[in-house]
């Protein structure tokens, strides 16, 4: 029997074809991948953005497209902990492009490049018709503080996330800047147990946390941080249902123990401040919202692009 048509289920399906070998430290499930060559470790991850899914070229131009399209990869780096060093870019541009599109598309990925200390060292051009497809490919290396991935949170931890969330669709979502820094600023002060960053929303990305470390979670729906972007959408909907699940905020999702009162105040110095929105629990794969005081099971939402796809 196939799986449910989602990403995780397709993941973990795909994923049972691919044993890892002694030299693959982190596989398939975490944000990024780390392999071992000759004695050293190399992190690897690949993203994709596409005009229509991911941003409107025609409204945001191609110098923001390419920004986001090596943003998104790194924040994914940021999230394990590792550094940047390079990136090869893959391009599928429509058929009927100019060269001021191609020539900005360029601009944003050497901005970005600069802004993190990636080089981009190559890739591949084609064109297609249809929309513009941008992969970006990014190698980087453990920081100085070493690595980490999904998998550690234990019963009893906090959640909590690096800033607040929902509305980035009105134009944060393609000005964001990877949480390289604050990072590097948890695991100097061995906050984080088990990090990610926050693509899909909570909603969708808190289980995989969960499910990477075999936890439950209860998360208060009022202490979410919600992000001002949200009061411009003005749909109706509430302002923690679009901290759940808009997606696309590219903050750091962690767990971890109790923080000292010395620890705050050394992040605080550098910048960080951590949101608590929940508690991992021991009844693993279980989740639970609580709203004005009521107990719901987790919500179905975040961003998925097999359901998106209408299947």
């Amino acid at each position: 029997m196939s799986p449910e048509r989602s990403e995780d289920a397709w993941v973990a399906a795909v994923a049972r074809r691919f044993p890892r070998s002694p030299r693959v430290r982190v596989g398939i499930g975490h944000d990024t991948a780390t392999v071992a060559f000759d004695g050293r470790d190399v992190v690897l991850k690949i993203d994709t953005v596409i005009d229509g899914v991911d941003l409107r070229l025609a409204a945001c131009g191609p110098v923001l497209a390419g920004r986001k399209a090596l943003a998104v990869p790194v924040s994914d780096l940021a999230a394990s902990g590792a550094v940047p060093r390079a990136a090869v870019v893959s391009a599928v541009l429509p058929r009927d492009v100019e060269f001021p599109t191609f020539d900005g598309l360029a601009e944003g990925l050497a901005a970005m490049a600069a802004e993190v200390g990636c080089d981009v060292v190559g890739g591949d051009t084609s064109v297609a018709d249809g929309p513009l497809v941008l992969s970006v490919a990014v190698v980087g290396e453990p920081g100085p503080h070493g690595l980490v991935t999904r998998g550690g949170a234990r019963a009893g931890m906090t959640i909590s996330t690096t800033g607040p969330l929902g509305g980035s669709i009105v134009g944060r979502h393609l000005t964001f800047r990877p949480r390289l820094s604050e990072a590097q600023a948890l695991l100097a002060h061995h906050v984080p147990a088990a990090m990610m960053d926050l693509s899909d929303g909570i909603a969708a990305d808190l289980p995989r946390l969960c499910a990477a470390s075999g936890v439950g979670a209860y998360v208060q729906a009022a202490a979410l941080p919600v992000h001002p972007d949200v009061t411009r959408l003005a749909d109706g909907r509430p302002a923690w249902e679009h901290a759940l699940s808009d997606g696309e905020d590219f903050e750091l999702l962690l767990a971890h123990a109790p923080l000292a009162a010395d620890v705050v105040a050394a992040l605080a110095r550098a910048g960080v401040t951590l949101h608590a929105v929940g508690r991992t629990t021991d009844r693993a794969g279980v989740l639970e919202l609580e709203v004005d005081g009521a107990v719901r099971p987790w919500p179905r939402g975040g961003y998925d692009h097999l359901r998106r796809a209408g299947g």
